[in-house]
């Protein structure tokens, strides 16, 4: 059921995301479409730091329900409306639902992982639902060339529907489960008092950093990447050849590397491995506008290739040390997103103020970079090949800290 779920839900949200700023363009004629972003992860942000407490009234299996419905009636009117203001307020809304409704998932698949299996577990996960991610862009620019934006809705409006039609049965059973066991957390939690545990927590805090690098790298290739390539010749149709592309890493390596930090190597080394090639990857965004499909193929492929590296290892490391009851820290986790899509389009919003559209990869490429400081400090996860060769675990309950 999840499986299939999370197929749907990746093929979904590429589907749009890929060419959400080409609307955002359109329907407000602007080129610096950041503010949209900025104002949709703020309210994003704000949700997630009291997300806890709604999941604690009405549980995540009915928020999920909730901001699916809320998606599905924002698709409707994006369908039978042509690009504009009114159209950019329902992709804000879309964007906001979505991300809700992903972090209620996130937390329903943390209830049946274990420690010891977190990194197959996610990379699973993960593989599955970037299966459906590697369809999305290419079908949606294809659709966007034939159909325009109201033959794409139409089609997105489908395929929530069907998620939603398969999420009834699923998820309610999931949820009936949830809300008898210990996943239910007892006393009202405030916000500073998340914010607190979670900072103390020196390793959670690193990786935390790590993911704000790694969803700021997706911020800034979402929204930029596709106005670039547009802006130096290429059209729909190559870039949506270049993005299914790029995109199969996440398919090809996830769950093997999930595999290998489980069972041979933790994610330290390999963190620090997918930090260099996205910063690198990054950073060649800037100095090339070729119009050579191949060589974005290139440039592409290695940003997401790191990419992959760095979310599955960083979903890796941070399960393996909290439990599926610490809801508020899952919520605090994902509120990295968030943030980062604030900080990444204010920053860029002010800089092409002054700046070529281009200037803001230099932006990526530094603070890629800057996640180093953090992966070289972590403390790795002991992989079951050391735990194996007499390390002193009791079970798996390693120091969390």
């Amino acid at each position: 059921m999840i499986s299939g779920m999370s197929f749907l839900l990746g093929f979904s949200q590429a589907f749009f995301i890929y060419v959400m700023s080409t609307y955002l363009k359109l329907a407000s004629g602007l080129e610096n479409v950041g503010f949209f972003y900025f104002f949709s992860y703020f309210f994003v942000f704000i949700i997630f730091l009291n997300l806890h407490k709604i999941i604690k009234k009405i549980g995540e299996a009915d928020i999920f329900h909730l901001a699916l419905t809320v998606k599905i009636i924002s698709v409707c009117f994006l369908s039978v409306s042509n690009p504009s203001f009114w159209g950019a307020f329902w992709v804000i809304v879309y964007m906001i639902s979505s991300n809700v409704e992903w972090v209620s998932m996130d937390i329903i698949l943390e209830s049946y992982s274990s420690d010891h299996m977190s990194g197959r577990i996610r990379g699973k996960y993960l593989t599955i639902m970037n299966a459906g991610i590697l369809l999305g862009p290419f079908l949606s620019t294809f659709i966007l060339d034939k159909y325009d934006f109201n033959g794409l809705f139409l089609v997105l409006l489908f395929l929530n529907v069907a998620i939603s039609a398969i999420a009834i049965t699923g998820i309610k059973k999931i949820g009936e489960k949830q809300k008898k066991s210990k996943y239910r957390f007892g006393k009202n939690i405030s916000v500073f008092s998340v914010a607190q545990k979670f900072l103390t927590r020196k390793n959670v805090r690193k990786v935390y950093y790590i993911s704000f690098m790694l969803e700021f790298f997706y911020a800034l290739t979402i929204i930029f990447v596709p106005l670039h390539l547009y802006n130096i010749g290429l059209t729909l149709k190559e870039i949506g050849f270049i993005f299914t592309i790029m995109l199969i890493p996440f398919v090809l390596v996830q769950y093997p590397i999930g595999f290998w930090a489980d069972k041979k190597l933790g994610e330290k080394e390999m963190l620090i491995a997918g930090i260099f090639i996205m910063a690198f990857s990054g950073l060649g965004i800037f100095f090339f506008s070729s119009q050579e499909v191949f060589l974005w193929v290139i440039i592409l492929f290695l940003g997401r290739l790191g990419a992959a590296m760095v979310e599955i290892l960083r979903d890796s490391y941070f399960y393996k040390r909290i439990d599926s009851c610490d809801v508020d820290m899952i919520n605090f986790f994902r509120t990295s997103k968030s943030l980062a899509y604030i900080v990444s389009s204010g920053i860029a919003g002010f800089t092409l103020m002054i700046f070529p559209l281009k200037s803001v990869f230099i932006l990526l490429g530094i603070v890629s970079f800057s996640a180093l400081w953090s992966a070289f400090r972590l403390k790795d996860n002991k992989c079951e090949k050391e735990l194996v060769a007499g390390e002193k675990v009791a079970g798996l309950s390693y120091d969390r800290y």
